[in-house]
């Protein structure tokens, strides 16, 4: 089985040598940097499984860095290191495409835990296109289909599809996919999950009053079951 290759870029020198040491121990091949123009210049020009990137270095920040890698059409997952209570550096991380966050200080097994989840998942994503019913999503390009035409979500939209489909059959809670889309806990009487949830019924269901695949657990959450 290929080695699979982590970028690791942190300018913390005691962090990134203790990181990439014990990542390498879990049998990943690990390159480090410590500043976000030297991580732009290797991930561009060199294949990584996955980008590990501290939100604050000198140089390119890590959204900077992620926005840009993006726009350039790259797809290599993300997970980002941000600064505890650091929400507005999370929230935008994951705007500009970022996949996830751990949150410093992190215990390692956590990291670890969030790194070979990112890994299986863009794995899974490189299978090729996820079908349900009439619906085609394509990871790689962004895009859903529905009985071969073209379906437009907007970018949370597409995120919350995603993390409803890499968590097909589990019961998330609202917390959970606030957390997990928008990157934050919101106020308990937000409605954002359940109006980007309608939104996707109604694009995605053949009945949206009568949902087949995004199913409502009456004041526990919602089941992807496509």
């Amino acid at each position: 089985m290929k080695q699979q290759r982590i970028l690791l870029v942190e300018d913390e020198p005691g962090l990134r040598l203790t990181l990439g040491d014990r990542l390498t121990r879990e049998g990943y091949e690990v390159a480090s940097v410590q500043d976000g123009d030297l991580g732009f210049l290797r991930a561009s020009r060199e294949s990584f499984d996955l980008l590990i990137l501290d939100v604050m270095l000198p140089g390119r920040g890590g959204v900077e860095l992620c926005r840009e890698l993006r726009q350039r059409g790259s797809d290599v997952p993300v997970l980002m290191l941000t600064a505890r209570g650091q929400i507005a550096d999370r929230v935008a991380g994951l705007k500009v495409g970022a996949d996830d966050y751990v949150t410093k200080p992190f215990e390692m097994a956590e990291l670890l835990a969030r790194v070979e989840a990112r890994l299986r998942r863009g794995q899974a994503s490189d299978a090729g296109p996820y079908h349900f019913g009439q619906v085609s999503v394509d990871f790689r390009k962004a895009e859903v289909r529905r009985e071969g035409t073209h379906v437009p979500l907007s970018a949370k939209e597409f995120l919350l599809l995603k993390y409803f489909i890499e968590h097909r059959g589990a019961l998330l809670s609202r917390n959970e996919l606030l957390d997990g889309v928008w990157g934050y806990h919101a106020m308990p009487v937000t409605r954002t999950v359940d109006v980007h949830v309608s939104w996707l019924r109604k694009k995605l269901e053949p009945v949206p009053r009568r949902p087949q695949y995004i199913l409502t657990t009456h004041k526990l959450g919602y089941k992807f079951v496509g």
